[in-house]
């Protein structure tokens, strides 16, 4: 059975949400009974420039693609306007697609389209203030990396696309093609799907006043310390109450939360770059014992310390 998928592309679509699926996918199409079959459609059949200024010359006019197997729409600044005839043909093409896709603001589209009314769904960070603000019906989730919710698939911005079209591979024809693709291009298998989408370290620059964002980066610099809402707030001159309504406003996230994030991210790149064993890990990034710091990864990421470093080496084995 031959497993179509249709990239679509339109003028500033982001190339890198295009190529980074089609590339998985391609790869994948290359391996000994593979199903797939990897093309682009645009409206009308045309060439499209990119958001960098690269040109495609897309395989087929969009509206002449009938039933398919995965449907993709990548983001870009094309979908700051959704022109009228792609989001009616994606909407149309979908109808008939086993699954449907979107990498980055490519949301944008499906929510035009009405495919992710009710559900919830994620797109790049930067923009997930906007699709909540302009389609009230999504429940946008700004955290994951991609999101699932039936026959409907969101992933964050740019380079989630290829993690987004890993998983799919890996679902459809198993681990080792997958792996395969994954390390001829030299990438991770597969990052979990809900870990987070972007540093704790980017949100430090969040907070307006001086004094907030320095004890952020010291939060940063020192996640083993006592990082307790009293001592953080006796290092910031308030009084526990008033700090952490202060921290809360000024950072988006209670004090707590924050840590608990900052703790967490380090000893994910603790598990990925260094030798140390999870004990040390744990105690490093200030979790209680090992136990504690385990919890926090089936919580947050789904998944034990000792499988999210798996996850993360099997790529580069």
């Amino acid at each position: 059975m031959v497993r179509e998928v249709v990239i679509v592309v339109f003028d500033g679509v982001q190339s890198l949400d295009v190529s980074g699926p089609l590339e998985v996918f391609w790869g994948a199409s290359r391996a000994p009974g593979s199903p797939y079959r990897v093309r682009t459609a645009s409206v009308g059949g045309g060439v499209v420039t990119t958001s960098s200024g690269l040109g495609l010359v897309p395989s087929v006019a969009l509206e002449e693609v009938g039933q398919v197997d995965t449907l993709v729409v990548p983001g870009g600044e094309g979908t700051r306007a959704v022109d009228g005839a792609l989001v009616a043909a994606v909407r149309r093409v979908s109808r008939g697609a086993r699954r449907t896709a979107s990498v980055c603001t490519g949301a944008f589209v499906l929510a035009e389209a009405g495919l992710l009314d009710g559900l919830r769904a994620t797109t790049h960070w930067a923009h997930c203030g906007a699709l909540a603000r302009r389609y009230p019906r999504v429940v946008v989730d700004p955290v994951p990396i991609f999101v699932r919710q039936g026959p409907v698939v969101t992933s964050a911005g740019v380079s989630a696309g290829i993690d987004l079209a890993l998983a799919l591979v890996e679902e459809d024809v198993g681990q080792r093609v997958a792996l395969a693709v994954a390390r001829h291009l030299v990438v991770f298998l597969r990052r979990p799907g809900n870990q987070a989408q972007f540093s704790t370290h980017l949100a430090v620059q969040t907070a307006q006043r001086p004094a907030v964002r320095e004890l952020q980066h010291w939060i940063v610099a020192h996640p083993a310390q006592d990082l307790s809402v009293g001592s953080l707030a006796e290092r910031a001159g308030l009084s526990p109450r008033q700090f952490a309504r202060v921290f809360t406003r000024e950072v988006g996230v209670t004090p707590g939360r924050f840590v608990d994030r900052v703790r967490l991210e380090t000893a994910c790149r603790l598990l990925e770059e260094s030798q140390a064993g999870v004990v040390a890990v744990a105690r490093r990034c200030g979790y209680g014992s090992d136990e504690v710091m385990r919890r926090a990864f089936v919580r947050t990421l789904g998944c034990a310390p000792s499988e999210y470093r798996e996850r993360f080496r099997g790529a580069g084995g």
